[in-house]
């Protein structure tokens, strides 16, 4: 099947490369002419393990390609796939009209019942604009929209696309549904019908819902703190009622960050407040969510003071592991705090991110974890990269000073706390 993959950051680079994977005829369209130039020359908008393979595949098969001319992009395509992400500001809101514009500008093109598939992260009755927007500007196309919410992780985004447990689609009629199934060919034949709107709101849904869990855990979470109680032990208690369950998003730990889950918050709030609704959980999860964020900040000046010249070392600096993204990142937020607070910082990142120029008379990178804790007396882990667990505690204890201290949020090496001479602090467990 000719596909039409629109948007070629991350969300899109993933699925222009996993459908040419499963045979499919791909074309990847992109109006920015940097983005496609890179691509053609096999370099990626955005880190995410195994997809330069795949995309170096699908381009030598000859059944990927990509470019910037929308009439040619669009030719013979039964398709078309909408899959910008969609941009946020740092007050995670999203530029929501900067896809519209796009998609709008290719509908007119299209030939006639072709099927477009929206996977962008838009706010519930997008599809529905998108569809009266058809209607009035080339009603004898027949487009059928349907509504495939974007289920991609940085860093695990390969395995997600490829291997879902199910695919939650939205769709207005069996014609749609037949093409959909040919699409998804290959990764699974468990799909969830439903109504559009239905499906564009499961996405609002399932993000607010784990930010809820994870603001409701970290706040549980610094009331153990207090009270001598272990938040791990808890969230056992926690996922072994029957009611919860395992896979519940209950970890103690850093607070969420990247935009993804506040965006489709910020949605509901937005959609809430349009019809008059009264729905005071979705801000108050962004107000729990904003000051955990904190965190790293209220611990380190308790136990250290006043952090003018001192050298704290940071473990990691990326919005998640298994990427390079630094936009966002909770760990850039904190140590720009540590640069306010005049302290002097020793990083380290597995990835490739470029350290940001702001930082550049107070921060200095080294090559190895160890090698960033010979000259500091603190260490905050800012990215649970699983390069750390790997780490041995004498290998670290024999990298420190005596009196070093080690900031954990998300406990990635929990088997510190024991380690005579190194102060250990996890959210959810309270001084030693």
């Amino acid at each position: 099947m000719k596909v039409c993959v629109q948007g070629l950051w991350h969300l899109g680079s993933v699925t222009a490369g996993c459908l040419a994977s499963l045979g499919h005829d791909v074309i990847g369209l992109d109006f920015d002419d940097q983005t496609i130039g890179n691509l053609q020359k096999g370099t990626l908008p955005v880190d995410e393990p195994g997809l330069n393979t795949l995309i170096d595949d699908g381009v030598a098969n000859g059944n990927l390609k990509f470019t910037s001319d929308a009439k040619a992009a669009v030719s013979g395509a039964r398709v078309l796939w909408v899959a910008y992400d969609t941009p946020v500001d740092d007050d995670d809101k999203a530029d929501v009209d900067f896809v519209f514009r796009q998609v709008e500008s290719t509908l007119p093109l299209l030939e006639e019942n072709t099927v477009v598939v929206v996977s962008s992260q838009m706010p519930v009755g997008s599809i529905a604009q998108l569809e009266q927007v058809s209607s009035r500007d080339c009603p004898h196309k027949n487009l059928s929209f349907c509504s495939s919410p974007e289920n991609l992780r940085l860093g695990r985004a390969l395995e997600a696309f490829l291997h879902p447990d199910r695919v939650v689609l939205g769709i207005r009629n069996d014609e749609a549904k037949d093409v959909l199934c040919d699409l998804f060919d290959g990764i699974t034949e468990n799909f969830v019908w439903m109504g559009v709107e239905s499906a564009e709101m499961t996405k609002h849904a399932i993000n607010a819902f784990l930010g809820m869990s994870i603001a409701f855990t970290n706040e549980f979470a610094t009331v153990c703190e207090q009270v001598n109680a272990d938040a791990r032990e808890v969230e056992i208690g926690l996922k072994t009622e029957q009611r919860i369950g395992p896979g519940a998003y209950l970890a103690p730990g850093s607070a969420f960050s990247g935009g993804t889950l506040a965006r489709d918050l910020k949605f509901l709030e937005k959609i809430s407040s349009g019809y008059n609704l009264a729905n005071p959980i979705f801000s108050s999860v962004l107000k729990s969510n904003n000051e955990h964020k904190k965190w790293v900040q209220r611990r380190i000046r308790s136990v250290l003071g006043d952090l003018k010249g001192k050298s704290i070392a940071v473990w990691g600096l990326t919005y998640k592991p298994g990427t390079d993204t630094l936009r966002r990142s909770l760990s850039v937020e904190t140590c720009d705090w540590l640069h306010q607070e005049g302290a002097q910082i020793i990083v380290h990142d597995p990835s490739e991110c470029i350290i940001p120029d702001r930082w550049s008379k107070q921060a200095k990178r080294v090559k190895t974890p160890l090698t960033a804790l010979h000259e500091a007396s603190a260490l905050i882990i800012g990215t649970p990269w699983p390069e750390y667990r790997e780490l041995s505690l004498r290998d670290i204890k024999n990298s420190v000073t005596e009196d070093f201290v080690v900031f954990d949020s998300d406990r990635i090496l929990g088997d510190l706390s024991p380690c005579s001479g190194i102060s250990y602090f996890s959210v959810g467990v309270g001084d030693e």
